[in-house]
């Protein structure tokens, strides 16, 4: 008896060094990456607030690709309201939140990440259809069809995740552990293919697929100069790596993990996982990216709201400036001639 309780120890202690050493709570790089995912935070909020005002203005011009950019920005700020929840998890090793608050968390991140994915598709295939059919396809290319096709993968990104979503695996009550479970739970392993093949590799071939189509029929349109050419490539390339640098390493460490995870070796698999999930983050800046500074349409459509903002804060100033100097004339009581001289001051102040 006292041999068996000897057994069970010795069980118990390999156990728990094999977790230990599957995944390692004192690797340095986590400060790396809680700096990271806190510079996804700052930058992503305002940049993707400001991409969604700007795609909201092209669907008021009934631009069809306003919308998928509208529901791009919406997925990524989603994702970015619960970032600071992974930030301290990553910082302490520790989910205290509970197995519910885990399992949403890890809901909206796998939603932004085959939302993405699929509206990056939708992007790739309207612009297919209008450089290669420009008159055959016109009526896929409307603001109604865009709006159904998003509303569609809105739905089935959810009941995708809602049937390879499973509590029990992607949260360890013992160690307070959210997602990051090493080694992989056995249910985990047909959803990680699953993911791989409906999360990336189905988009990537599409984007792919249209990406080859419109560069072969862009090389054959003479009609087009050379600085045309180069902003499709350029356009249609951002989509490209946005897609395979983005979601390709993080799907890819998935399938790693289902054949070659064996804790306590090969330990590189934790670390190489976790920076391909921040690869995966990184798609709430390259998103606005995209189209803000990669598409003329884009350009313009910034530059324009910049210009609004200027001349809105230009007013504001102009307000104060003269509410200043009512009250220095009498505390407000002394009306203010607009003479010429005065708007020319104001102006050359500003």
């Amino acid at each position: 008896r006292s041999l068996m309780n000897i057994m069970g120890e010795l069980m118990n202690t390999s156990s728990l060094n094999e977790s230990d050493d599957c995944y390692p709570s004192a690797y340095p790089e986590k400060t790396v990456f809680v700096a990271l995912h806190l510079a996804v935070i700052l930058i992503g909020i305002p940049s993707n607030v400001f991409f969604l005002f700007v795609s909201y203005r092209l669907i008021r011009q009934k631009n069809e690709l306003g919308v998928y950019l509208f529901n791009l920005a919406l997925s990524d700020l989603l994702f970015i309201t619960c970032l600071p929840v992974w930030v301290r998890f990553t910082l302490y090793d520790e989910w205290p939140h509970g197995k519910t608050m885990c399992v949403i968390c890890v809901f909206l991140l796998f939603t932004n990440f085959y939302t993405s994915a699929m509206l990056l598709s939708c992007i790739a295939v309207d612009r297919y259809l209008a450089i290669v059919h420009p008159l055959k396809f016109c009526t896929f290319r409307k603001r109604k069809t865009a709006v159904s096709v998003s509303i569609a993968a809105w739905i089935f990104t959810v009941i995708f995740n809602a049937m390879t979503m499973h509590p029990d695996s992607v949260y360890n009550e013992q160690y307070s552990i959210c997602l990051d479970i090493f080694p992989l739970p056995q249910a985990q392993r047909l959803v990680n293919i699953a993911r791989f093949v409906v999360g990336f590799l189905i988009p990537a071939l599409v984007v792919g697929f249209c990406y080859w189509q419109i560069c072969s029929d862009v090389k054959r349109n003479q009609m087009l100069v050379s600085m045309e050419r180069r902003h499709v490539f350029r356009l249609l390339g951002s989509i490209l790596l946005t897609l395979y640098l983005c979601f390709g390493p993080v799907h890819i460490m998935m399938v790693l993990r289902v054949f070659l995870e064996d804790c306590p070796y090969p330990n590189w698999l934790f670390f190489g996982y976790k920076v391909s999930v921040f690869l995966a983050m990184l798609n709430c800046l390259a998103d606005p990216l995209l189209y803000c500074f990669m598409s003329r349409t884009g350009q313009a459509s910034a530059s324009n709201v910049l210009l609004i903002l200027r001349r809105t804060w230009k007013k504001e100033c102009q307000k104060e400036t003269e509410q200043q100097n009512n009250q220095i004339l009498g505390n407000g009581t002394v009306p203010i001639t607009k003479a010429p001289f005065r708007a020319e001051f104001s102006t050359d102040r500003l």
